[in-house]
């Protein structure tokens, strides 16, 4: 593979942990519905996009709604989570996240950002963090959900460069075969477990930085 020349970044649990609010607005959702909604559940959500995520709640429910009735709901659905990160500040980006982007611009790596969101501006902008990303992707400019690579690719086309030169960091698995899958290397955020089909995988990003990630990459 090629040098790293740009990092691509997933949002939700990689950036900021929004999954809490998704999974709160999904509950009260599947709960109107009559059924009840784990965090067990919500983990088949992640780096899922919206309609998709209804029609996974559905299936747990072992409910049945014509596509007007999802369209309303999935638009409720958004009306709860938007009202929870319209209230996020800049305390909720997750720890060294901003030190790595400092770290990259300092070393001339430039900066994507690439989720299945279509709020991902409202939260960037909440976080004070849009001046960092070259290049943002998100849920209203692709129409293929991870794992297919479009978004990353996007991404790659948007900096200017390879896939071969990319590196993706991304918490789903859906995202991690989506790197795999667009040609990119990929560092997963979270548990060996559940990624273990990314380069290497870290907790977060306490005490990372480039060389760590070059040193990763190269073992």
């Amino acid at each position: 593979m090629g040098t790293i020349s740009a990092c691509i970044f997933d949002l939700d649990g990689v950036v900021v942990d929004t999954a809490k609010y998704h999974y709160i607005a999904w509950k009260s959702l599947a709960n109107g519905l009559g059924f009840d909604f784990t965090e067990e559940d919500n983990e088949r959500l992640k780096g899922v996009s919206r309609m998709r995520s209804l029609e996974i709640l559905m299936e747990i429910g072992g409910v049945d709604l014509d596509e007007e009735t999802q369209l309303k709901l999935a638009a409720k659905k958004n009306e709860e989570y938007l009202e929870y990160i319209l209230k996020m500040t800049p305390d909720e980006i997750l720890p060294g996240v901003k030190i790595f982007f400092e770290d990259l611009k300092a070393k001339g790596i430039k900066i994507a950002l690439g989720s299945a969101s279509k709020n991902a501006m409202t939260i960037l902008e909440q976080l004070k963090l849009t001046s960092y990303f070259d290049a943002i992707v998100d849920g209203t400019h692709v129409s293929k959900a991870k794992p297919d690579p479009e978004v990353f690719l996007k991404g790659a086309e948007l900096l200017g460069f390879e896939p071969a030169n990319c590196v993706v960091f991304e918490d789903a698995e859906a995202g991690v075969e989506a790197a795999i899958n667009g040609g990119m290397r990929c560092v997963g955020i979270g548990s060996p477990d559940i990624l273990n089909k990314a380069n290497f995988v870290v907790p977060g990003f306490e005490g990372f930085t480039f060389e760590k990630l070059e040193s990763g990459l190269n073992k």
